[in-house]
């Protein structure tokens, strides 16, 4: 069983901050890097990544963006937007669902739930983390 999931900005960003192994969004990145999740993406993710990571406030450095972003391509696969009705908060969150949506049993693990749909494929990084668990994943 694979375990696919679209990683929101928010988790990744806070990955890369934390100093804490035991964090849910370092794990969450980490079985990323294991190959224990599959992430899905498409270019408008790709360019979110890039956009968010490269803002002066995180003092994240070129090369690591850049290794983040061919991680992505490499381990991931490039998936396409399923459209969607459901009204979200924030325009900019809808392509993150819809790739979401775009492979079954898939999840979209993000810090922000409340601008999602209340659905069971919106986990955060500690229920991903729990998830991953119970599979006998981590």
């Amino acid at each position: 069983m694979k375990i696919y999931a679209v990683i929101d900005t928010n988790v990744l960003v806070s990955a890369l901050f934390t100093h804490n192994a035991k964090a849910a969004t370092f794990r969450v990145l980490e079985a990323m890097l294991y190959g224990v999740i599959t992430p899905l993406y498409n270019k408008e993710i790709l360019d979110e990544y890039e956009d968010v990571l490269k803002r002066p406030k995180f003092h994240f450095s070129d090369e690591l963006v850049e290794q983040y972003l061919e991680i992505m391509a490499e381990k991931g696969i490039r998936s396409h937007r399923v459209p969607t009705d459901e009204p979200l908060p924030d325009p900019k969150d809808v392509v993150f669902y819809e790739v979401a949506m775009s492979k079954e049993d898939a999840y979209l693990v993000t810090g922000n739930t409340k601008h999602f749909p209340q659905k069971p494929i919106v986990v955060t990084p500690a229920e991903m983390v729990a998830i991953l668990e119970e599979l006998d994943f981590l």
